[in-house]
């Protein structure tokens, strides 16, 4: 069977530089941050209190008690996402009712109901206090499994767990379901709760940064004087589909994804290398059939910690050579969204290329030694993007890389 095309025809954000796409495109243009300090990580126990911030979305115009029971943090996020994407794409529940579409999601933990569930039975010392929703809240699943049972689904329907590489290998296998013939169309995204009570041991590692001075320049790839992450999350969504299923309906085609690369770094446990990420995106410009010259723009994964961004810039620097393609991390606005990034930084990515600007890598003062090789973008330009490659690594050395071409 001949490999088909792939398509995005639909994308929904619910992120902390703007609650929808209009949003967020303001954000990207204009350099904005959306990190603040949180006064609850202080009186927690916290080294580092700053985060990217979402609200909780009200759905209760949207779902019924019933559903809204089993919806944890980021299942409520990924919902409202998923809403926009599919309004984007043109998709309404009657469609989704007579046509196979499955739903692929990155996730990779769900802390906050865990604990609450746990605290409950150990207060009251009887699980049945716990409600019914309470494991449909607390599985790793949580996002498919609501998803699917929220929009009718009757396609594949399986989490990815890859640490911080999830959203974008979600993409990725979605990809290669549609490619194969196995699927018309998957939902795929990725979901980050944002709470103190999920990045408690991530901030005990000591790789946030300390920056409390001002919150919007703690986030800082590329840059010298970084010090740390900052967390981050919400949920993005990307409607996929063969490109014969998407011209039969009359979809809006956004563009094409032509690549995915993958690989894992086989070291250390947290600490990335050189030779994976440049692995993964080899095998991503060899799937797309792509001479790396062509690749526009590169979204970097950089999470503005010292040893990731400086491997990161060694990688791109080995795949593209003399080629220096436009470089930047939206990281340095929306801090780190872990297991949403690999999707959500697609959607930024995506932004830009309909409105043909490339959004700055903010806080950048002086770059470090590997990253003065990349042509790295310091202020919005207005440029017209036809290919971009998109980035994502996680904690146990897995890589993520997608190649996205624009159709006109």
């Amino acid at each position: 069977m001949k490999e088909r095309r792939v398509v995005i025809t639909g994308m929904g954000i619910y992120s902390c530089i703007g609650l929808n796409l209009a949003e967020v495109k303001e954000s990207l243009f204009a350099g904005r941050s959306g990190i603040q300090f949180d006064e609850k990580r202080k009186a927690f126990g916290y080294r580092s209190c700053l985060t990217g911030m979402v609200e909780m979305p009200n759905l209760k115009a949207d779902l019924s008690r019933r559903q809204r029971v089993s919806l944890g943090e980021e299942a409520a996020y990924a919902y409202v996402a998923t809403k926009e994407a599919l309004q984007n794409a043109k998709i309404d529940q009657d469609f989704l009712d007579s046509n196979e579409v499955g739903v692929i999601y990155g996730n990779d933990s769900t802390a906050k109901s865990v604990i609450e569930s746990v605290d409950k039975i150990r207060e009251k010392k009887d699980t049945t206090l716990v409600g019914s929703g309470a494991i449909f809240k607390a599985m790793n699943s949580t996002v498919t499994m609501n998803l699917s049972t929220i929009f009718r689904l009757t396609g594949i329907n399986f989490t990815v767990s890859a640490a911080c590489a999830s959203g974008s290998h979600a993409i990725g296998m979605g990809y290669q379901l549609i490619k194969a013939g196995l699927q018309d169309c998957v939902i795929c995204g990725g979901a980050q709760e944002i709470n103190e009570l999920a990045m408690g041991s991530f901030d005990g590692l000591g790789v946030f940064s300390m920056n409390t001075e001002d919150p919007t320049k703690a986030s800082r790839p590329f840059d010298a004087a970084r010090d740390g992450l900052v967390p981050s999350g919400g949920a993005a969504t990307l409607i996929i589909e063969s490109y014969e299923a998407a011209v039969k309906r009359g979809a809006p085609i956004l563009a094409e994804i032509i690549g995915y690369g993958f690989s894992s770094n086989g070291e250390h446990i947290s600490t990335p290398n050189v030779d994976g990420p440049s692995t993964a995106m080899k095998k991503a410009l060899e799937q797309a059939q792509l001479a790396p010259e062509k690749v526009d723009y590169v979204n970097a994964h950089a999470t503005s910690t010292p040893v990731g961004d400086a491997n990161e810039a060694k990688a791109i620097a080995s795949v593209f050579g003399s080629h220096k393609p436009y470089v930047s991390s939206t990281k340095s606005m929306t801090g780190h969204e872990c297991w949403m990034a690999g999707a959500s930084e697609v959607i930024y990515s995506m932004l830009m290329m309909q409105n043909e600007f490339l959004a700055p890598n903010i806080n950048i003062e002086e770059p470090d030694e590997s990253a003065a090789e990349l042509n790295l973008v310091k202020k919005t330009l207005n440029k017209k993007i036809d290919v971009f490659l998109s980035n994502s690594f996680g904690f146990g050395g897995t890589n993520s890389a997608l190649i996205v071409k624009r159709i006109d």
